[in-house]
């Protein structure tokens, strides 16, 4: 390959900026920690007895997530990147769920995160030959549930005691209250009040 076309062959993989399409958003650290818990994940936290909710929530605290109080996550969960989790008490992961915290993850209280939902804090700027790596928030309020296999975008940010159906989409903000089906999801009709 001669000079000049290597010389392009590098160029075109980086922005006008200098920045290489592939380069990390992540420092060091954050790189050592990611690894750190993914071994952690894959041992003690995957490997724990399914009723040990407490040694879990240890793990994902020491790991920095913010965990509130009686939070239940299941041992088969998947979870990124802890130290950008929120959960507030008395909410509920399910098995096999997957929490994709590039971005920061906001649980509200009381919330059902059903089996096989997945919860996507991360995407790439599609407009550049880049892709950089964008890490749009996810919010769920209070008394949210999010029914088995559905799936919740970047940035998404659902309202209180708003139901997601199973296997829904949601790639855009959902009012509090109603009821969501479909891919995309769209308001079906809104959630009965809640009683004790």
């Amino acid at each position: 390959m001669t000079q000049e076309m290597e010389k392009t062959a590098q160029l075109s993989q980086t922005d006008a900026n200098g920045v290489a399409r592939h380069d990390s958003p992540w420092t060091t650290r954050q790189k050592l920690g990611r690894l750190a818990w993914s071994i952690v994940q894959a041992s003690l936290f995957r490997f724990s007895p399914h009723n040990a909710y407490g040694w879990r929530n240890l793990l994902l605290r020491a790991f920095g997530a913010r965990i509130g109080a009686h939070v239940k996550i299941r041992p088969t969960v998947r979870i990124e990147v802890p130290w950008h989790l929120d959960i507030g008490d008395h909410s509920a992961i399910g098995d096999f769920a997957i929490l994709y915290s590039l971005g920061t993850i906001t649980i509200g209280r009381y919330v059902t995160i059903s089996q096989y939902a997945h919860l996507c804090a991360g995407t790439h700027e599609i407009a550049t030959r880049q892709m950089r790596l964008l890490r749009p928030p996810i919010r769920l309020g209070d008394d949210v549930w999010i029914a088995t296999d559905a799936f919740v975008g970047p940035g998404v940010s659902i309202g209180d005691r708003t139901v997601l159906g199973a296997r829904a989409s949601a790639f855009s903000d959902l009012p509090g209250d109603v009821i969501a089906v479909g891919n995309p999801a769209k308001v079906l009709k809104p959630r009965p009040p809640l009683s004790e």
